[in-house]
């Protein structure tokens, strides 16, 4: 890659406009690049319908130690990269700065919670137990269904849409030209300059070193809408566990988004009875009050996902890159993603875990 400062100004495409492309568009255009990006709808997809949840400690599992590392150095990144975004956009970029709780219903749910405490605290990363009556202190909207278990002050959120937003403003006025339309690998118009494919579950498409390394992953969301005399909006993160299913509410100004259905049906986008159905019920067990709001939307986006379940950043050949695969942590992970991105652009490697030479796909 050409040293940047002092040299020519060199020509980058962004392939794909969701909060991967645009943090990656906007600082590489901070560090000097002329850069142009690509997408028929920017700022859709899987980041317009995410939680917007930046929870590593409360998503990290056994076997995915490498991930949950790279997740906690991302989420150290955020509180200094929204308020340089904020204030380069001229728009908050969403930070929420409240903590998370996690609910467990019957016994085995609680057993699992305590497994993943416990995993935590091996790892040096403890969190604190709480019962049911301690979790209601904390949020009074809790049903009693809940019996017990975890605060994670440091789990965060941000409103995914201001934050979408924000980085379009900030990327453009950095200089980013944004074009509403497709990319096709081998455009002869972009034959002087290099190529950052970022295009979400799409990607694999895109490029013959991500041949079956992206998959669509489905989730289903919803948005709920307070309503005047329903139980308030809880302050911060509620995640659970309702009879081994995973549900979670993550606060929004006057509302919720309750997420999120996991399946695999290639790139289906539809919302489902069903998976509206599981949400609400499992999402009513935790927080009885939610059956005043008004349900205001129901949507499905398709997560990238990789063979490992780690991002895959890093370079496909001479003139191609690649930052997708983030699978449920895109926007958690979209400030270490932007800065190991405008490394690569300076010359620098990445780190082993995210390259995709892992793989053995690059030099193609």
């Amino acid at each position: 890659m050409p040293a940047q400062g002092g040299s020519k100004v060199e020509d980058l495409v962004v392939v794909g406009g969701g909060v991967i492309g645009l943090s990656c568009a906007w600082r590489a255009a901070q560090a000097g690049w002329r850069v142009t990006l690509r997408d028929p709808a920017p700022a859709s997809g899987s980041s317009w319908v995410a939680g917007g949840m930046l929870a590593p400690v409360t998503e990290a599992w056994p076997g995915e130690e490498g991930l949950l590392e790279l997740g906690l150095e991302s989420l150290e990144l955020w509180p200094a990269f929204a308020e340089e975004l904020s204030a380069a956009a001229g728009q908050p970029a969403g930070l929420h700065p409240e903590g998370t709780v996690v609910a467990a219903t019957g016994s085995g749910d609680r057993a699992e919670l305590d497994a993943l405490a416990g995993h935590l605290g091996r790892l040096g990363r403890p969190v604190e137990r709480l019962s049911g009556r301690e979790l209601r202190r904390l949020e009074p909207g809790l049903g009693p269904d809940v019996r017990g278990g975890l605060s994670v002050p440091g789990d965060l959120s941000v409103d995914n849409r201001a934050l979408l937003a924000a980085l379009r403003a900030a990327a453009e006025k950095a200089g980013v030209v944004v074009e509403e339309r497709a990319w096709e690998p081998g455009d002869t118009t972009d034959a002087a300059g290099f190529v950052l494919i970022c295009a979400g579950a799409r990607s694999a498409a895109l490029h013959p070193g991500l041949a079956g390394l992206v998959r669509p992953v489905k989730g289903e969301i919803l948005r709920l809408t307070h309503r005047h005399g329903a139980f308030p909006v809880p302050t911060r993160t509620v995640r659970a566990l309702v009879d081994g299913r995973p549900v979670y509410l993550v606060p929004r100004p006057g509302g919720l988004v309750v997420g999120a259905t996991q399946s695999e049906h290639g790139f289906d986008t539809e919302p489902t009875v069903g998976g509206v159905r599981d949400l609400l019920r499992d999402a009513e067990r935790i927080l009885p009050g939610i059956a005043e709001y008004t349900l205001a939307e129901a949507a499905a986006g398709l997560r990238p996902g990789s063979p490992d379940n780690v991002p895959i950043v890093g370079r496909l050949d001479g003139r191609t890159l690649v930052a997708t695969g983030h699978s449920r942590n895109g926007i958690l992970l979209a400030p270490l993603t932007a800065r190991l991105v405008a490394g690569l652009l300076a010359g620098a490697p990445v780190p082993p875990a995210v390259d995709p030479a892992r793989f053995g796909r690059t030099g193609t």
